[in-house]
């Protein structure tokens, strides 16, 4: 029997109704891995191949054929936006079953909650943190609304893996897993995975069950690239223009010419054409979008602009969704990673990113979102450098970014490489929610029990027992936790404040933002009090502050003409990887001409290739920069590099990164670059303690309830799970 005719008959329909000619590669290989095994199963596959059907179908039709006594089937997502696409799309498909699909989130109507409580079946879609509240604080309800449950499917695996979030929906599955005494089989879903084999181990955590990951080939795709390239040159005079008669006819803008030229640029290459205007922080993709609807205006143009980033409120977010959906709308919309993930957006003629992606997983996500409904993909890259005629700078010239880009292109489509996502494994502020969470669900808890029931979850199978009893007295002495007359632990004073506020949930870190509002509607968010009378952007508009409530935390403005800047204090960070460092360096070192670079890029290609060979970065581990100033290339990745940095400054030796994404050290030593040569090659070869290294006192990775970890844990985590000197060591061959 094949495929098709095991599906459930509504399916079936369904599939005839909508004129499929044929199932997908990963759709069959789905079906057969959830028919014919109890594995669980991680589907990999481009963007829009089908990844959501393929793993709904065979599920669907096994609840079909046997009904569950509770919730069924679970649908994980990292975004409410998501999850209110994904509805549609399985409403849909369920419409002439008797299988009920409810999404819960805050958003969400409460009247469908409750009737799923009372009456529990069918699929609920759901995030990671409304199921924290279902089983911390409605225990009674969990064992009731999942005591047959039989599938969890989580989307967008990828960006789970990356952050706190994951580790937190792990914890999340183990725990229910115990309340219930069900383990559900596990369906992972993603469309950038560098490392299958991470990603496998990732999902199987705590069900003790194999995990099949199906090959299946998707063909060769076609892609259309181009990079273009615009300068501001700081030195204005060098660009002065002159009629004729060498007159001066313009002479006062010359240093943001480029800016001009870039978006002239931007808006005749996305003029009547649908698009996504990728940036990496929220601050540029403002500007961005600010200057090109400044230039429709200038050109009588439709407004087609829009904005689309997290600071910008869920109703005008959800509104730019719907308008690009809208096959007659040419819209074209300003992003950072909000549309990254898989919301559906129709049919995209192109994407463009303004400078460098994140890196190469960065780089597949943005592809991936054009090139739907059969179009060829189409991703148009642009840099604005700003140089100075006369720099002093050796080092200087060297755009990195651009250098990274063609990079990160060729590892992709050539070599179809993405970077592997590090598993976390000492995130002590996790384990410090986590215990919180427990105890906020099942009250006092006696120590033994406690650690019983908090460290048996896999996510801190490498935390010890003595780690642990360490974090509880911290814990403790803050007053989070308190000991009872029993002998046993329960939330302290200060930790009843914690538990009992909305936030607790989340365990990600958010700015405190206050609500910009124009007159009721409410706009988006800043971190910042911006008084009355300044100018600031949101949502690709100008606003002006005409009141301000401190206490209720508003900002009332009203809209003004024109572009204005705003800033956030904290946007994305970088880590590169020493693959991703290495292919730079190939890229630098060879000959070939990217038939995807403008003409002045492969004249900028050319410059940086004379300028990098010519001062050695490629052949030496150190070249001098003055007498006393070095530049040390490993070519190794953001963790190596920082292991080389603290190893330097354990020989006396101070190093510094000249912004997140350098690819070097800046060393200041008294000596000769053979002489710092040879102190680094000893360090490669010698038994590096890390725990000896000098490291600042308030060093840590960056995590939400760090300031309920001892300072001692916070820097084991950082050296565990940050600090590479293996890598260092095999990324420099020793």
């Amino acid at each position: 029997m094949n495929v098709f005719d095991r599906l459930a008959p509504f399916i079936q329909d369904f599939i005839y109704q909508n004129k499929w000619e044929e199932l997908h590669g990963n759709q069959v290989a789905a079906c057969e891995v959830i028919f014919d095994s109890d594995d669980n199963l991680l589907l990999s596959s481009g963007t829009a191949s089908g990844k959501t059907e393929a793993a709904f179908l065979p599920i669907l039709t096994r609840l079909w054929e046997n009904p569950p006594a509770s919730v069924g089937a679970l649908y994980i997502s990292p975004l409410k936006a998501l999850i209110n696409d994904q509805f549609k799309r399985l409403d849909l498909l369920l419409e002439d079953s008797d299988i009920l699909v409810t999404k819960w989130h805050g958003d969400a109507s409460l009247t469908r909650k409750n009737n799923l409580m009372k009456s529990p079946e069918g699929v609920l879609q759901i995030t990671p943190e409304s199921l924290e509240s279902l089983i911390t604080n409605k225990r009674g309800a969990c064992m009731k609304m999942f005591s047959d449950l039989r599938f969890v499917v989580i989307d967008e695996v990828h960006s789970f893996m990356r952050d706190a979030r994951g580790l937190q929906l792990l914890c999340v599955l183990e725990r229910l897993k115990n309340l219930t005494g069900v383990n559900p089989r596990r369906v992972g879903l993603s469309a950038t995975l560098g490392d299958v084999s991470l990603a496998q181990n990732w999902l199987n955590a705590g069900t003790g069950r194999a995990c099949a990951a199906p090959l299946f080939d998707e063909g060769k795709k076609r892609v259309r690239l181009h990079i273009e390239r615009f300068v501001n040159y700081a030195d204005k005079k060098d660009f002065i223009e002159r009629d004729g008669s060498m007159n001066v006819v313009n002479n006062s803008s010359g240093g943001d010419i480029g800016d001009r030229e870039h978006y002239d640029y931007l808006f005749r290459q996305t003029l009547d054409k649908k698009t996504i205007i990728f940036a990496n922080s929220r601050e540029e993709i403002e500007q961005v979008m600010g200057h090109l609807r400044e230039t429709a205006l200038k050109y009588k143009a439709p407004d087609v602009y829009r904005v689309h980033h997290g600071n910008v409120s869920a109703l005008l977010r959800e509104n730019t969704e719907d308008e690009m959906k809208s096959a007659d709308e040419k819209i074209v919309t300003g992003a950072t990673v909000t549309l990254e993930l898989g919301i559906d957006i129709g049919s995209l003629d192109q994407a463009v990113q303004i400078g460098a992606p994140m890196n190469v997983s960065s780089f597949a996500q943005r592809l991936g979102r054009c090139g739907r409904r059969g179009q060829v993909p189409q991703i148009l890259f642009t840099f604005v450098e700003s140089l100075k005629i006369h720099s002093s700078d050796t080092l200087g010239p060297i755009n990195w970014e651009f250098i990274r880009t063609i990079a990160i292109i060729e590892l992709y489509l050539r070599d179809h490489w993405m970077e592997p996502i590090p598993p976390l494994e000492h995130a002590y502020n996790i384990l410090c929610h986590q215990t919180m969470s427990c105890l906020k669900s099942g009250g006092e808890m006696s120590p033994a029990g406690l650690a019983q029931a908090v460290l048996s979850l896999s996510c801190f199978r490498k935390i010890t027992k003595e780690d642990y009893r360490k974090l509880l007295g911290y814990m403790i002495h803050i007053e989070q936790l308190e000991r009872t007359e029993h002998g046993g632990l329960a939330i302290g004073r200060a930790g009843e404040k914690v538990v009992n506020s909305h936030k607790f949930l989340t365990v990600f870190q958010a700015p405190e933002y206050l609500l910009v509002k124009d007159e009721n509607r409410t706009i988006g968010t800043v971190d910042k009090i911006y008084p009355v009378g300044t100018r600031f952007a949101l949502a690709g508009l100008s606003w002006e502050t005409v009141d301000v409530n401190e206490r209720a935390k508003v900002l009332f403005v009203k809209r003004v003409q024109g572009i204005s800047a705003v800033d956030w204090d904290q946007d994305f960070e970088v880590d590169l990887h020493t693959v991703l460092v290495r292919k730079v360096r190939s890229v630098l070192l060879g000959e070939e001409e990217y038939p995807y670079l403008s003409e002045r890029c492969r004249e900028r290609l050319n410059e940086i290739r004379y300028i990098s060979r010519g001062c050695g970065i490629l052949e030496h581990l150190v070249t001098a920069l003055s007498d006393k100033k070095f530049a040390v290339f490993p070519w190794v990745g953001t963790r190596q590099l920082a292991t080389l940095h603290y190893a330097l400054l354990s020989r006396k030796i101070k190093s510094r990164w000249l912004w997140g994404t350098a690819l070097y050290l800046e060393v200041i030593f008294d000596g000769t670059a053979d002489e710092l040569e040879a102190i680094i090659r000893d360090i490669l070869c010698s038994d590096l303690d890390l725990y000896a290294l000098p490291l600042p006192d308030k060093v840590q990775i960056r995590g939400k309830y760090n300031e309920f970890v001892p300072p001692e844990l916070l820097r084991k985590q950082f050296i565990e799970d940050y600090l590479d000197f293996e890598g260092l060591r095999e990324g420099m061959g020793r």
